[in-house]
């Protein structure tokens, strides 16, 4: 997983840095006006174990996730 910030130019994203790989799926989080957010002490930690994870490849698909969310309804 990679971090990047950037800004909309001329209606596109342009992320600051080194260059994303073509084709790369992204999520966009913009700002509505507030200045960002604040977590507590145990929150940034899951945070940080959760972003571990993700760099490990501990990870499942979308597929996997709408998946159980939809046994879950059912």
């Amino acid at each position: 997983m990679k971090i990047a910030t950037g800004k909309v130019v001329g209606g596109k994203v342009v992320v600051d840095g080194e260059p994303l790989d073509e084709g790369a799926s992204v999520t966009v989080l913009a700002r509505d006006g507030e200045n960002g957010f604040t977590l507590s002490p145990e929150e940034e930690a899951e945070l940080l174990l959760s972003i571990a994870e993700a760099d490990r490849g501990e990870t499942i698909s979308a597929e996997e996730v709408l998946a159980k969310l939809a046994r879950r309804r059912g």
